[in-house]
């Protein structure tokens, strides 16, 4: 039986990561995995083992973060914890066959660093972004080693660039985060107006992400536009309802009820009608007529399920305004966003301008949830990625 390590560097890295980890497991494969970044949940969720200790970084790395978020990452150990990750990977690499890379450069130095043979999937970069992939230093220089088996991109625009660039085979065989929402029943079952509200997953800014959809909801609640429409949180586990009611305490908002069985909170404020939920992503984003969203890989899921996307820029650590701006660049032109504005209350009635918009849009022009859903399949592809990613790898090892 072969052996892989997994290597992946992120909260949609782990995500990707553990689904992938899954259908090789079941294809006869062993698999461990080592989360560079993070706690590694989503490996937990699926029981896969995971080597090392772990820890939570408040920003989740540096690239987009604020000069904030930099420093506080650097101070916070994470430079210590990168070379402790390091060592570990070099350290147990006798053991594997393969190792397995999800992410940025990071994983792909490590496994590099370690002289396995790995195979790539470049979840992390994208053509979209510039329309040529600038792949930072030596990153290219890794992936045109001949330990660098095969490699996966995350669309077809740089599974093209790249195939260029190195001059040898790049493949796009999907996303495997989408893979899930495909084996979904019931897609087509019709709901009330619903819109989604995407605060993020990560701690602190998700508080401060909370508060400014909520502050665009509270300046709502005098159009009659958004009457008889029902807006879902998807918040994570890790935000308590106790955080929830301490937010809202003093903002005027009305708690209906808690339902337990549903993991539901709701609440009003005037005729705006809220349900914070607990383990319904899925279900709240197949609801949804579109999303307001200040997240990372739950957007780009809204995105590949052709959802348009209201997207507000934030404070950061991480979801930045330039963060937000390479988001928009990556998505495509049904990510929605106020960006010219002179101030906060400009911000907010720019933001629900853009809601009236698409709502219209969604009501009027015919053609333009079908334009977002051929957005979405050009960005991320087709169904079952996981089992293309997979087989493709598993031949790869069979054929040398």
């Amino acid at each position: 039986m072969p052996r892989i390590l997994l290597l992946s560097n992120g909260h949609g890295e782990d995500l990707s990561g553990s689904l992938l980890a899954k259908h090789l497991i079941k294809s006869g494969i062993s698999v461990d995995a080592l989360p560079i970044v993070g706690k590694g949940m989503h490996y937990k969720k699926e029981r896969i083992r995971i080597l090392g200790k772990t820890q939570e970084f408040k920003t989740g790395g540096i690239g987009y973060n604020s000069l904030k978020g930099i420093m506080y990452e650097i101070f916070g150990g994470e430079i210590i914890y990168f070379f402790k990750k390091l060592y570990l990977s070099y350290k147990v690499r006798k053991k594997y066959d393969f190792y397995f890379v999800v992410g940025d450069i990071v994983p792909i130095f490590f496994a590099w660093f370690a002289r396995k043979h790995f195979f790539t999937y470049l979840v992390a970069y994208s053509s979209h972004y510039e329309g040529k992939l600038n792949l930072p230093w030596p990153c290219k220089f890794f992936l045109l080693s001949i330990n660098a088996k095969k490699i996966y991109t995350r669309d077809y625009l740089t599974a093209n660039d790249l195939t260029q660039q190195l001059k040898k085979k790049v493949s796009f065989l999907g996303n495997p985060f989408m893979d899930k929402f495909y084996l979904i029943k019931n897609r087509k079952k019709k709901f009330a107006y619903s819109i989604g509200l995407l605060p993020g997953s990560r701690f602190p800014e998700i508080l401060d992400n909370l508060v400014s959809i909520l502050e665009i909801l509270e300046n709502m609640s005098n159009l009659k536009y958004f009457e008889n429409i029902e807006f879902n949180f998807a918040i994570v586990n890790a935000l308590s309802t106790k955080q929830i009611k301490s937010i809202l305490k003093g903002r005027e908002w009305v708690k209906i009820k808690k339902n337990l069985i549903n993991n539901t909170l709701e609440f009003n404020y005037k005729f705006i009608k809220v349900n914070f939920k607990w383990n319904s992503f899925e279900e709240i984003l197949f609801k949804s007529k579109f999303v307001i969203s200040m997240a990372g890989t739950a957007t780009e899921q809204a995105i590949g399920l052709g959802k348009p996307v209201i997207q507000i820029e934030g404070k950061g650590p991480q979801f930045t305004k330039s963060f937000a701006e390479a988001q928009r660049r990556l998505l495509g032109k049904y990510v929605f966003c106020a960006v010219n504005y002179k101030n906060k209350k400009d911000k907010i009635n720019q933001t629900i301008n853009l809601m009236i918009k698409v709502m219209y849009l969604i009501k009027l022009d015919k053609k333009f949830l079908s334009s977002c859903l051929a957005n979405g399949n050009l960005r991320f592809g087709d169904t079952y990625s996981c089992m293309k990613i997979v087989n493709d790898i598993r031949s790869s090892i069979t054929n040398g």
